[in-house]
């Protein structure tokens, strides 16, 4: 395995409190200039709110915290490259399997159903 075992202590600095606060604001920026500019087409609005957003991501990677984000994305990345990935041919042979079995289920629920809503009917007369 690739995982690091180990118990680490974060503290924050003032650093790192200062980039959560410019992440913030610019994060919030973006927001903020999406409805102060309604005549702005909205496209464009939503996209700058969306770069408002990746810039604050950007900032926040900055911090010790970022740095640990970026450590297990890498991780995951590293193990996603180990995975056995079915062939089109099993992933399709599995669909089917899956849509039989959840036909097969439905029509046993919906029987069932039909059964005790005859027994209700029986047992109440109507």
């Amino acid at each position: 395995m690739n995982v690091k075992a180990e118990n680490v202590a974060t503290t924050v600095s003032a650093g790192d409190i200062v980039k959560y606060v410019i992440a913030g604001l610019i994060a919030v920026s973006g927001i903020v200039v999406f409805y102060m500019f309604p005549q702005w087409y909205a496209p464009i609005r939503g996209l700058i709110v969306l770069l408002g957003f990746a810039a604050a991501v950007g900032v926040m990677s900055l911090t010790a915290l970022g740095r640990q984000g970026r450590g297990f994305v890498s991780e995951a990345l590293f193990e996603l490259r180990k995975v056995a990935w079915p062939t089109r041919d099993e992933a399709l042979k599995l669909t089917g399997v899956v849509l039989a079995m959840v036909a097969a289920i439905s029509i046993i629920l919906a029987t069932l159903d039909l059964i005790i809503q005859w027994l209700v009917k029986m047992l109440l007369g109507h």
